[in-house]
């Protein structure tokens, strides 16, 4: 998937991941896409679950088994 911006959130717990994202997401200009990479499942669940109380847009979640981390696309929404 294609991104303009990316989030190393890998050895981070929940809830700062949620948090660090919804940080960078207010940042960006609409429309643009942030990739949130994590390496705790738990989190590969909370940020979709709490990005879905904004207005911002969940795009997709996608798990490489190779790298064991889970990458997760959020579109910017004003």
């Amino acid at each position: 998937m294609n991104f303009d911006e990316e989030l190393d959130a890998c050895g981070l717990v929940c809830p700062v991941p949620a948090l660090k994202t919804k940080k960078q997401l207010m940042k960006m200009a609409p429309g643009k896409v942030l990739k949130v990479i994590s390496d705790y499942k738990p989190a590969s669940e909370s940020v979709p679950r709490d990005l879905a109380k904004t207005k911002n847009k969940h795009l997709g979640t996608e798990f490489d088994e190779d790298e064991e981390k889970w990458y997760m696309y959020f579109e910017s929404v004003k």
